[in-house]
């Protein structure tokens, strides 16, 4: 991979957060009202975020592949303990939890870290889907089962084999692009976080219409099409690091931006369901990891399956 691409980036994205540092230092001195403050202070919280999330994705690119599958299935890790914290367990589940833990998270990584793809792919929808409901009515309790069942289904859905997809596209092999596969990672992240940090710019300047005020009451239409857009903008200008032509980056920026903008809906729903305002509180102002990973969850697999179908020969 030609690294200098790579530290362009880096450096731009730091920038970036250095000028967001200092406007949000500047703003919190001049900040007067109780709403103004508070949206200081989430925007000091996104960007101390932000800053953790660079600081994670630099170490990964510099210590390689197997370091960055390592830290994705750390994530997937936390990311169910979440769900699975909100989500009660009883005795009888205890078996199938643990095998969710312990058995298909590590294989999920460790056939992306193989390159098997064809069993990457089916391993949770089917095997993990089979195994899981044999291991918990073994315990012989009935009660709820359907509903005991779904939800671990569904989490490790959600949190382990969706996200793996990230990671899954450091495998893709397209011919005159080889060893550039960090850097379609990077556009992935990069265009889902600015996805979601300027939807939530747009929607405070020019949020009047709610998308789904009884699930998550801060997403308005404005915000989707204006930070949506924006950020479907900033990923055609970045086709450069990517197989792809300005027009190409552009529309799978936007795939990315549809597709996050549904897993952060869903996930709202899953939280407002469990009567839960957060996943948890790993990062301060921004709740759990599943919270900053929502988006990703939807977003990796269309990406990770429009690069595979439409440019891996």
């Amino acid at each position: 991979m030609d690294d200098w691409r790579i530290i362009i980036l880096l450096a731009g994205v730091i920038g970036i957060l250095l000028a967001g540092s200092l406007a949000s230092f500047v703003l919190s001195r001049r900040a007067h009202g109780e709403a103004m403050q508070t949206t200081v202070r989430n925007l000091q919280s996104r960007v101390k975020a932000w800053w953790v999330m660079v600081a994670i994705f630099a170490a990964a690119f510099l210590l390689g592949p197997t370091v960055t599958l390592v830290l994705f299935a750390l994530t997937s890790f936390y990311c169910l303990r979440e769900m699975i914290t909100l989500t009660p367990t009883r005795p009888a589940d205890h078996r199938a939890v643990a095998t969710a833990f312990y058995v298909f998270i590590p294989l999920q990584y460790w056939l992306i870290f193989d390159e098997w793809q064809t069993v990457f792919a089916i391993a949770i929808p089917v095997y993990a889907f089979l195994l899981l409901p044999v291991l918990t009515v073994l315990a012989g309790e009935t009660d709820h089962f359907l509903e005991r069942t779904a939800k671990l289904q569904w989490g490790l859905m959600l949190t382990v084999y969706c996200i793996s997809h990230a990671p899954a596209l450091l495998v893709l092999d397209i011919p005159g692009h080889e060893g550039e596969n960090f850097l379609w990672l990077f556009f992935l992240i990069a265009v889902v976080q600015l996805s979601d940090v300027l939807q939530y710019v747009f929607g405070k300047l020019f949020g009047r219409h709610k998308v789904a005020p009884r699930i998550s009451p801060a997403k308005t239409w404005e915000g989707l099409l204006g930070g949506g857009l924006s950020a479907a903008l900033v990923g055609a200008g970045l086709f450069w690091i990517t197989p792809f032509s300005p027009l190409q980056a552009g529309g799978m920026a936007l795939a990315i931006v549809v597709a996050g903008f549904c897993g952060g809906l869903v996930l709202s729903a899953i939280k407002r369901s469990l009567g839960a305002k957060d996943w948890g509180t790993m990062i301060e102002g921004h709740g759990g990891a599943l919270d900053r990973m929502d988006s990703v969850t939807f977003a990796a697999p269309i990406f990770f399956h429009l690069t595979n179908y439409f440019f891996v020969p």
